[in-house]
């Protein structure tokens, strides 16, 4: 299995936990010399705070297992393309590689409404490989806000 599709399922992996606490489906993980040294996804319902995105999850706990804010040689991979937010987080935390899955027409910050980790008016760019198991990771969000319209889960509140 190429190297992309494994860590992204990993990421696919953590969205389902998210799910699964009737969390939206989104899941990162950060690679370091082939090995994912970090995990996350999406709690911001249970937590109550913008704060709780899957990526700002994942990069914090690679500060934390590298010892350093930079992550200079690592690689993010996350089921759904960065919100702004998140893409200023890559950005300042110089990850050296985004990969996502499933574009986003709402809030996409790696090329879809704009492309902060390649603006080079920043000091640090960042590549971007977007559509990796892009199906399956669509399926996953099209699937929950589908039950949550039709009543079969509610967000925690």
């Amino acid at each position: 299995m190429e190297k992309n599709t494994a860590y992204m399922q990993a990421a696919i992996d953590q969205a389902k936990k998210a799910e699964s606490l009737n969390e939206v489906p989104i899941g990162a993980v950060v690679v370091y010399q082939d090995e994912i040294i970090a995990s996350g996804y999406n709690l911001r319902e249970s937590s109550q705070t913008t704060l709780s995105h899957a990526e700002l999850i994942a990069i914090e706990k690679a500060n934390q297992k590298i010892g350093s804010w930079r992550l200079e040689d690592c690689t993010l991979y996350v089921t759904l393309e960065p919100c702004p937010m998140c893409a200023g987080a890559i950005v300042q935390s110089r990850i050296e590689r985004v990969v996502f899955g499933a574009p986003d027409p709402k809030a996409g910050c790696a090329g879809t409404l704009m492309n902060l980790l390649q603006d080079d008016r920043f000091n640090h760019q960042v590549d971007v490989a977007g559509g990796v198991l892009e199906d399956e990771c669509s399926a996953l969000l099209t699937d929950f806000f589908r039950k949550l319209r039709r009543g079969k889960q509610q967000p925690d509140r």
